[in-house]
Order: C-alpha cells, then structure tokens, then sequence
C-alpha cells in the first residue's frame, strides 16, 4: 500500500473534515459544518489572530517549528495575520527580566507586527511588580503571560489579586495558561499539580475592568464557578484544549440536544498553542463545528481585535 503523506492528508482534510465530522448530528448540524469548511477555506475569509503561541525552546524535546523564522513562516501559510507570543522560557526560568528583553528584541527582529511579544512575571519571585512595569513601558507589551503550575506558584497566592489590579490599570491584557501538556507526558522531575480556578474568579469579581483570557482551559468549570465564570463578561478563553466533535459550537451551546457551558460567542478566541501543537489541529476545530460565517469571524479576528484594538 502507498504510504498517505501527512502534508497533503492535512491540506485535503481542511476542505474535507465537514463531510464526515459529526455523524450524529442532524443533517442541518453537518450542512453548517460544511458551509464553516467553506468559509474557512474561501480566499475571502478573515485572517486569523492567533492569541496563543510560544517562541524559543520546549525544555524537554524539540519541536518541529520550535525556530521563530520557521513558526512565523508557518502561521504565514494558514492565514494568521497576527499572533500573540510567549516565551517557552518564562517556564522554569528566575530571570524574567532578560526572558521578557529577549522575547521582545525576538519578535522585532523576526516579525514586527505580527508576533506581538506577551511577558511574563513570576510572583514566587520577589520584585515582580518591577516585571510588569518594565514590560509595558520598557518594551510597550500589550500583555501578561503567567504559567501556574510550572511557575511555582498557584492562583491562591497573595499578589495574585494585586496582579489583576496592575494589569488592569496599565490597560494589559492577562492570559493565565492552563497547563502546556498532557500530565501523563511530564517529564518525571517536573511537578506540575493541578491549577485552581476559584481564586482567579474571586480577583476578576473584584476587579471589573480586567482583560483576562484563559489559554489552554478545557471550558470545563462545575457548580457555583461555572455561573460566575460565564457572568465574567471581561474573561475570554482561547480554544486550544477544546476537545470533542463540534467543540467550540458546544462550547456556545449552538448544537441542540448536547450538553454546553454555554459561553457567549463574543468571548471565545482563536489560539493553537504553536509550536507545542499543530496550528492545523486548532483551525480544524472551526471546520468541524457547525459555525456560520459570522461566528467564525468573531472567533478567527473579531473578539482578538476588541480584546486588543490595533491601529
């Protein structure tokens, strides 16, 4: 039997994946499915702001696109038109001042424009307030970027609340990440527990003004936390962890019949957690959901542009 190349599997499955996604489904549920195909395919849809990438290296394997001049080449090729980069180095590392100085001069040198750097700060790391500062008026970043778990610290610390207060003053968008791999796949000396989400709950409640969004959250929040979560009209999430037939439109509560978080449409992001994963996986999680053209917009550019206007 000739072996299938996976590029051009990849290439024919992005016009394809609507025909023969959500089975069960009724047939209007797959029409729209095929009709978001369409849109994502037609040279006349929006680019794609792509709210959640990293630069530099994984700590623990190389990846494939793991080279800023390869990644920005990549994004290039699906239509993204802007992407919003972290660094896989705030992870483990005690100097984030020269891991922010370096994420910046990385992304003016590759891609002004179009890799917009996020910082980050560490709050298990004394003077951290002097992180923030530094990245919005040292290297005008429009954005935080922590990383509970792998950074030591829980969303239960104490300057936790004081974070959302800063980022919010200074007009900063924060995006708290939700773990970077799958736990089975951790490597055995890293400890990466579990990230508690009420804590952040209770320093959005108290801080109205906020710009927080969720990378790489599953959308899964049970009990009281799940009608605050959705009450939280400044909290976006990016759909990087979605999982499951028809995901993102579960996540909306557009397919009858299924259970759903029910998330407004105006809140949810593009974001596909490159280079760790594919950009394809994530653009292939529009294609099979039932979306129409104008809910694609939103989540492809639309709810970015506002999260972060652009001249």
């Amino acid at each position: 039997m000739k072996p299938i190349h996976r590029r051009s599997f990849l290439k024919s499955s992005l016009l394809s994946a609507a025909a023969v996604s959500l089975p069960n489904q009724p047939p209007m549920a797959t029409q729209n499915a095929a009709r978001s195909a369409s849109v994502a395919a037609s040279s006349q849809a929006p680019g794609i702001i792509d709210t959640n990438v990293n630069l530099f290296s994984w700590p623990f394997r190389a990846l494939k696109y793991g080279a800023t001049k390869a990644l920005v080449a990549k994004l290039k090729k699906h239509r993204v038109i802007e992407a919003w980069a972290g660094s896989f180095e705030a992870l483990l590392a005690k100097d984030m001042s020269g891991v922010n100085s370096r994420l910046a001069a990385e992304c003016r040198e590759h891609a002004r424009g179009f890799l917009i750097p996020f910082g980050s700060v560490n709050l298990a790391w004394p003077d951290w307030e002097e992180d923030v500062r530094r990245c919005h008026e040292v290297h005008q970043m429009p954005g935080i970027r922590i990383y509970p778990g792998y950074q030591p610290f829980d969303l239960d610390h104490p300057g936790m609340q004081r974070l959302v207060r800063m980022t919010a003053e200074r007009g900063l968008i924060l995006q708290v990440v939700f773990g970077m791999e799958d736990p089975r796949v951790h490597h055995p000396m890293i400890s990466v527990g579990p990230v508690t989400f009420a804590p952040l709950l209770r320093a959005v409640e108290s801080t109205p003004n906020a710009n927080v969004e969720l990378l790489h959250f599953s959308g899964s929040v049970r009990g009281e936390d799940s009608n605050r979560f959705t009450a939280q009209t400044n909290v976006f999430l990016d759909i990087s962890r979605l999982e499951g037939n028809g995901a993102v439109a579960r996540l909306t509560g557009s397919i009858q019949g299924l259970p759903s978080a029910r998330l407004p449409l105006e809140r949810i992001v593009f974001g596909s957690h490159a280079p760790y994963f594919p950009v394809e996986t994530a653009i292939l999680k529009l294609i099979e959901s039932p979306l129409d053209a104008q809910q694609l917009q939103a989540i492809m550019q639309g709810n970015a542009r506002r999260l972060l206007p652009r001249a």
